[in-house]
């Protein structure tokens, strides 16, 4: 697989001439990987476009029928646009890029030219007119949120809290939100981007796995999911909706923060959920300069760029500006192809599709190569809001291929890089759209343009005001169902969703309300949750499996039981339920068995299957032969026996991995392997039964390799392990969890690594100098960088090996200090963080050819 193009580049205009096939020999090529071929051929002989002013390259964009496009700001006001934020007095926020990409080999990146400019429409005439460099003097700044009366800011490596309190426009206050929001002089593709203040009232942020809450003026951070690539944003009902570079649209179903229960649920559909099937493009004109144009498979016959390579900043449209038919539409940009697609958004049972609405045209596009869409957002006016960065080159010069090189050059497009535009589109009328101001007015929380609504939230929950809970109440009782929603999650907001408010809203007669409410309720109301057994909506019952599968009550663990027994087989109900059940499955998977009947087998199966993979995953001999032992008692051959096992047969949960499943130790045979394998005698499940009895081993079993030695720790050592603890928790658990499954997009597991596992040596110049780049653990790949922990002692860095070495049935042996000191030693000239390939290759001599 190529790698991923966030900006990749060149696209070509109209009038092209399709030549005679002419190569062109390129000296290099950034990306040395996935450089391509060096021998290149530029199907698609193009002269040196000019750049257009705003207003010639309005001349090309060609927009469905009934709209047009407006230019709201250009350079030199703004150069480098790649992200904005509208505050709540319709001020518009602007981060500029303006480091980014001087030239091939990406000059201009650590220079501290970039900038967030601020600005206002004065005179009313719908353009800005005024510029303020709210902050100045930044390196490669990444995103921007308007809130809490200024901004946070994303500067890699950290995201800051900025705010102007003496009115001149300009940041006075710059406080440290956190300091791993990227890093520093990385990749722009793939770091941390975009905050959202979301319905839940946190702020969720794309590329980035820790969620953030404004609570009393005091920023608290909690545990999400690091997922998409470019760009986030929400629906109506606060699902969050994101990209990859050729994925356009992708969603979360569920919370995202459920799934941080159970990180071996890495596999489920309704989190990260793919939602667009066709994905196919119709640029306006030849686009054969993207980075893997040399692939016959990326291009037409036409030169034009049939699938996306460089999607980002999608919008779920939310405004009421447009017709009805176009709201709740997603509007995602494609800077590649040039043009901006639109999907028609539908759901069904909690699951929601996007189809392609395009045919032969695009909702936008333009035969300008430089028009650059990268983000689209929804405005105040109810209009569709788009960033432009109007340059030639977008690839980042670590991506670059042979390929692409060469079209730059030779249309000589390294220049103009400090150009920029922002877009309006709005549908034809004659009377120009009027931004709203947002307030602390609940009844705003009723306005048909959700910017109104979401930022009216925000204020009030900002502000704490509990003056306007009464007519939150009140709206909570007589809204329409968005208002009402709205109204329920400003209440959660103000910590004044009290009991008797929720089983309201439990009982309400739209089921997001009911999904929400379910979301808020706490164990308080666990008898009101568990009761809930006549509810028929799939959104609201896999709320529910989240809930009471997180109460670890009996009752609720029976309640849940039964919920499945019911509604199993939909796969948003059933992965719900998933995400509490970690260390429970074998004896929840007894507790569902035991409400087997002839009607609801089906129901059942899936579920079964499904805790059986989890426990494969998990490793662990006992809950293995817990849930062999619950197999054998199931009927001979039956369709839940058989789910058991193949669920245990899935090789440690992911297919995909090439690394060997671990073997699991039991203390003797376990008296169900006779048993299961007298009743699975069909060739399938034969082979399964095989698969799962490969797994597990005893002393004397037949070919079993000899059991695993383990060598108990001696006081000294144990005293290590308890200092490592502690660090552990205070420095690591944060991205590598408590549990050590870590989080997916930002740390990779360390339970049953062969990283942790192995030499000491590896893991201690880790934690000394860092690790950067893409690295496999367990047959997954991560592109991470663990920035080095210089603080720590030779002891401390000891007892944290010897922690990860023995924790979680880990019998690997202890490291000591004397052990670090002489690493420490043999790598005090490494200044950089260490890559996979480094640290595989130690001790070993380079190669002469």
């Amino acid at each position: 697989m190529p790698p991923p193009q966030r900006f990749p580049s060149l696209l070509r205009r109209s009038s092209l001439v399709l030549l005679a096939s002419s190569f062109l020999p390129v000296a290099f090529a950034v990306h040395q990987k996935n450089a391509g071929p060096e021998k290149v051929e530029l199907k698609f002989k193009l002269p040196p476009p000019a750049p257009l002013s705003p207003e010639d390259e309005m001349k090309t964009f060609k927009v469905e029928k009934g709209f047009h496009v407006e230019l709201v700001a250009s350079e030199p006001m703004i150069e480098s646009p790649v992200a904005m934020s509208f505050d709540d007095q319709g001020r518009l926020y602007v981060v500029e890029m303006r480091g980014y990409m001087h030239d091939l080999e990406g000059g201009g990146e650590k220079e501290a030219t970039g900038r967030v400019s601020l600005l206002e429409d004065t005179d009313g005439d719908g353009r800005m007119d005024k510029a303020t460099p709210f902050l100045d003097n930044l390196v490669m700044p990444r995103a921007v949120l308007a809130v809490n009366g200024g901004a946070l800011v994303a500067v890699p490596p950290n995201l800051y809290f900025c705010k102007d309190t003496d009115g001149d426009g300009k940041a006075d206050v710059k406080d440290v939100v956190a300091s791993d929001y990227g890093t520093l002089g990385g990749q722009p593709e793939h770091m941390a981007n975009t905050p959202v203040w979301a319905m839940d009232n946190a702020i969720w942020s794309a590329g980035y796995a820790t969620r953030f809450k404004l609570r009393g003026g005091m920023w608290q951070k909690d545990s999400g999911l690091g997922r998409g690539q470019w760009g986030l944003c929400q629906d109506n009902y606060g699902r969050l909706y994101f990209n990859y570079n050729s994925d356009m649209l992708r969603a979360d179903l569920l919370p995202t923060e459920a799934f941080t229960r159970n990180p071996l649920l890495r596999n489920a559909t309704s989190i990260n959920a793919k939602v667009a099937a066709d994905q196919t493009l119709y640029p306006s004109h030849p686009t054969p300069g993207v980075n893997r144009g040399y692939d016959p498979k990326s291009l037409r016959a036409d030169g034009t760029l049939s699938k996306p390579t460089g999607t980002c900043g999608a919008l779920i449209y939310r405004g009421d500006a447009f017709p009805a038919a176009y709201r709740g539409n997603a509007f995602v940009p494609e800077p590649c192809a040039n043009l901006v697609k639109r999907f028609t958004m539908s759901e069904a049972d909690g699951v929601v599709k996007a189809t392609n609405t395009a045919r032969s045209a695009e909702f936008l596009t333009s035969t300008d190569e430089r028009f650059r869409p990268v983000e689209a957002t929804n405005g105040p006016d109810g209009a569709l809001y788009l960033v432009d960065m109007y340059r030639g080159i977008i690839q980042h010069q670590s991506f670059l291929t042979h390929y692409l090189i060469a079209n730059i050059k030779d249309r000589k497009l390294e220049t103009p890089f400090n150009q920029g535009r922002i877009w309006r589109i709005v549908p034809d009328s004659k009377e120009r759209l009027q931004p709203v101001k947002a307030a602390k007015d609940v009844k705003l929380l009723s306005h048909a343009n959700g910017w109104v609504r979401d930022t009216t939230q925000r204020l009030i929950v900002e502000s704490g005001d509990a003056s306007t809970v009464p007519a939150l109440k009140e709206l909570l009782a007589t809204g329409t169902p968005l208002a009402r929603l709205h109204a329920l999650w400003t209440l959660d907001g103000l910590a004044s969703a009290t009991p008797d408010l929720l089983r309201s809203a439990l009982a309400d007669k739209d089921a997001q309300v009911r999904a929400a409410a379910v979301r808020i309720s706490g164990r308080d109301l666990a008898p009101d949750l568990i009761a809930l057994t006549a509810e028929k909506d799939a959104l609201v019952l896999a709320h529910l499996s989240i809930k009471l599968s997180s109460l670890n009550l009996p009752d609720a663990d029976t309640a849940l039981a039964k919920l499945l027994a019911s509604h199993g087989k939909i796969a948003l109900v059933r992965e719900g339920a998933l995400t509490g059940l970690r260390g429970r499955e074998a004896a929840f998977a007894k507790l569902l068995a035991a409400q087997l009947s002839k009607n609801n087998t089906a129901q059942i199966t899936p579920v079964i299957e499904a805790l059986g993979a989890l426990l494969a995953a998990a490793n662990k001999a006992g809950p293995f032969e817990d849930m062999l032992e619950l197999a054998a008692a199931q009927p001979q051959g039956g369709t839940v026996q058989v789910a058991a096992i193949k669920g245990l047969a899935t090789a440690g949960g992911d297919p995909k991995s090439k690394v060997p499943a671990k073997l699991l130790w039991l203390d003797a045979e376990p008296a169900s392997l006779k048993k299961l394998k007298a009743a699975m005698t069909d060739k399938t499940s034969a082979k399964l039964f095989t698969s799962v009895e490969a797994r597990i081993a005893w002393p004397g079993k037949p070919g079993a390799p000899p059991p695993p030695k383990i060598v108990p720790l001696n006081e000294a050592q144990t005293a290590l392990f308890e200092k490592g603890k502690t660090i552990y928790a205070t420095l690591c658990a944060a991205c590598h969890q408590p549990h050590g499954f870590g989080l997916d997009g930002l740390a990779p597991p360390l339970v049953d690594s062969e990283w942790v596992l192995g030499k000491p040596e590896i893991t201690a110049r880790i934690v000394m100098q860092g690790l950067a780049g893409p690295v496999k653990v367990g047959g997954r790949s991560f592109n991470l960088a663990m920035p080095p922990l210089p603080q720590l002692s030779d002891e401390d860095i000891a007892g944290v090996l010897t922690y990860i070495r023995r924790e979680w049935e880990h019998t690997a042996s202890p490291v000591d200090a004397k052990t670090v000191t002489g690493i420490r030693a043999q790598s005090k000239s490494h200044m950089a963080m260490w890559t996979e390939e480094e640290l595989k290759n130690l001790g070993k001599k380079p190669s002469t050819k």
